[in-house]
């Protein structure tokens, strides 16, 4: 593992007590490593993100990575799009996440970083937004005002490409893709302490819904169309998209 690919120990040891999850500069160190090792399918899911997005960009339209993180969405969909003409709009509300993504992100791309909240960020001319496990670790209230937004800023033909960490409409099936999902962290050599620390760092900050729940949302947003496109156990990716 390189230097800049640390391993995740953030909960590796006991705490005296666990605080609610944050993506401070700690979790920035170790973040490549955090999320390949909790999220089954997430390689795949950024590299089909770059894929989809070639089907529906437009040429001279802005295409928005909203809670980009370190941007991996944005250098799939740099990657998938070279020639096409974009420009593209990195957004994060952690200033360690976007300090390092501008030294991750090539030199002479046409990308704008920015450190805010995805809230006070206005969607103009865009062919494709991307948010990326993040609508999540929103309040649910302000949901809905999120995505109308979006669908605002949204030429006609575009997409809204959202992944989120889903809830089971069944409790006993919501249960057992707890549990695989808990497995899949086990193999991916995870403690059940490391596990059970990081589930209540974030029973308080990640807050997921179904996607009966999703879907009803996209609609009242405005989204003619939403269908689920990727799921890895309990968790999915949703296309949405503006008549």
């Amino acid at each position: 593992m390189s230097p800049d690919n640390k391993r995740d120990q953030i909960y590796a040891e006991p705490l005296a007590a666990v605080t609610d999850f944050r993506f401070d500069e700690n979790v920035v160190k170790v973040f490549p490593d955090m999320i390949n090792r909790s999220v089954p399918g997430y390689s795949t899911l950024v590299n089909l993100i770059g894929v989809l997005a070639l089907n529906y960009v437009q040429p001279g339209s802005r295409i928005y990575d909203l809670g980009c993180s370190l941007g991996a969405s944005t250098l799939s969909m740099l990657h998938h799009l070279q020639g096409i003409e974009c420009h593209y709009v990195a957004v994060d509300n952690s200033t360690a996440m976007i300090e390092r993504a501008k030294a991750l992100l090539p030199a002479g791309q046409d990308v704008s970083l920015i450190c805010a909240d995805i809230q006070d960020v206005l969607i103009e001319d865009a062919s494709v937004v991307v948010m990326n496990f993040t609508l999540q670790f929103l309040n649910p209230e302000e949901r809905l005002t999120i995505l109308q937004n979006i669908y605002r800023g949204l030429r006609p033909g575009g997409v809204l490409i959202l992944s989120e960490k889903i809830q089971l409409p069944e409790p006993e099936q919501d249960h057992r893709f707890i549990e695989l999902h808990h497995q899949f962290k086990k193999a991916n050599g995870y403690s059940e302490l490391e596990i059970s620390q990081k589930r209540s760092a974030l029973e308080k900050v990640l807050i997921p819904e179904s996607v009966e729940t999703h879907t009803r949302r996209l609609q009242q947003a405005g989204f003619a169309r939403v269908e689920t496109w990727y799921q890895c156990l309990n968790f999915v990716s949703l296309l949405a998209q503006k008549a």
